[in-house]
């Protein structure tokens, strides 16, 4: 089915043209036409599967038949996201796919680590869509200088995420800013169980979503290399040198350990960088922009990064520390793979971790061979587990032998 099918004006029509975006993905395929009936929806879908714009594209459809003549724009879009990284990627979306429109939207993004007082004075100039992180929306929306009385659309993207930093807790407060009538849109890689009160909060019989997470993974070949701690950054540089990747994104458990390791591999002529919480703004927004232009090669980094970042052409995802969970492990690998593309994610597993990645491929029903690398093999020997000891037996009588004195025996 081409985007032609979808009833999208001929100046968004243009747009995809020149994206060379020809052929929906299997999200976008759903989604559009349900958005477009103004139903609302709870998409499952996993990262780099093209969620993004099937949510953008026909909200700027609705948008731009329904806006009225006012110079200032009023808010009519929320978006709400867990980083200041997917709002900034979620408003450029807006931004490029409204290039051809006849007036085009005012976009306006809220995030942690600018000013406040510059944010709400671009929201008083105008704004017709507002990007947010949910902690900077809820800064804000305590100013009580925004009007939200004309909102049509809410969409919560990976609200999984925004589950994990508490934000049911903050769900109230935003929800009664809200005009009740409005169409919600929700976006999750995973649909945990607490997801179900969620959608009871915003929603009325939804349309619900779901595409398989073989669909977006089948492309990625996945591996696990076996190797002591020790010697991970040494395999990392091999493994850099045999296969001459352009762009590498690795994944560490902590943000000091990003910057450490991305020290020492600049001291070996690597063009490495980190990438971390700690960072400010300003230097993160740089350090990616030279990440996607490949003046950094090599991109350490925490699980910030693994939430709805857009980079084309990452040739591999190297797990140095493992995820936490197999949600994360899907978020992780799917940075690379993107628009149909192959890629490569590896995992580095010792004694200690192996229970840990045998847990993560039982959920995620994968199961893959372990790898070892010639001049990096795995040595010593597996932790044994150390039995507790025996339970000592009471002084007391046993109920058997209080039995057999009832009955004389």
């Amino acid at each position: 089915m081409p985007f032609s099918t979808f009833k999208l004006s001929a100046t968004l029509q243009k747009t995809l043209k020149e994206k060379n975006f020809l052929k929906p993905t299997a999200i976008q395929e759903k989604v559009i036409p349900l958005v477009l009936e103004n139903k609302d929806v709870v998409a499952q879908a996993q990262t780099g599967s093209g969620k993004s714009a099937s949510f953008v594209l026909p909200l700027l459809e609705l948008w731009s038949k329904t806006r009225d003549n006012a110079k200032k724009g009023k808010i009519k879009i929320l978006v709400l996201t867990p980083t200041r990284e997917l709002t900034l990627q979620v408003a450029e979306v807006f931004e490029e796919f409204s290039k051809y429109l006849e007036r085009k939207p005012q976009i306006v993004s809220l995030i942690g680590g600018e000013s406040i007082g510059d944010q709400l004075y671009d929201i008083q100039q105008g704004c017709d869509v507002l990007v947010a992180t949910s902690g900077r929306f809820l800064d804000v929306l305590k100013k009580k200088q925004m009007n939200l009385s004309h909102l049509n659309y809410l969409v919560l993207d990976e609200a999984d995420k925004m589950l994990n930093l508490d934000f049911t807790e903050e769900l109230d407060l935003v929800l009664d800013s809200l005009p009740s009538k409005r169409q919600n849109l929700l976006f999750s890689a995973t649909y945990p169980p607490k997801m179900l009160d969620l959608v009871s909060k915003i929603m009325t019989n939804p349309v619900q979503v779901s595409i398989e997470q073989t669909q977006t993974v089948e492309s990625i070949k996945q591996r696990v290399i076996e190797v002591n701690r020790e010697n991970r950054g040494p395999l990392l540089r091999h493994l850099l040198k045999e296969n001459r990747w352009k762009l590498v994104l690795v994944f560490m458990a902590n943000k000091r350990a990003t910057d450490n390791i991305a020290e020492k591999f600049r001291k070996y002529g690597i063009k490495a960088a980190s990438f971390n919480a700690d960072l400010e703004q300003e230097v993160r927004n740089e350090t990616l922009q030279a990440f996607k232009d490949a003046k950094v090669n090599v991109l350490f980094a925490t699980d910030i990064a693994a939430r709805g970042l857009d980079i084309e052409n990452i040739d591999c995802i190297i797990n140095y520390d493992l995820p936490r969970s197999p949600a994360d492990y899907i978020h992780r690998i799917g940075r690379t793979a993107r628009a149909g593309k192959s890629g490569e994610a590896i995992s580095f597993v010792e004694y200690e971790t192996e229970a840990h990645f045998r847990l993560i491929e039982k959920r995620s029903d994968i199961k893959l061979p372990r790898e070892s690398i010639q001049g990096f093999e795995l040595v010593g020997e597996a932790p044994q587990k150390v039995k507790g000891p025996a339970p000592v037996k009471g002084k007391g009588k046993s109920k058997k032998d209080k039995l057999r004195e009832k009955q004389g025996l």
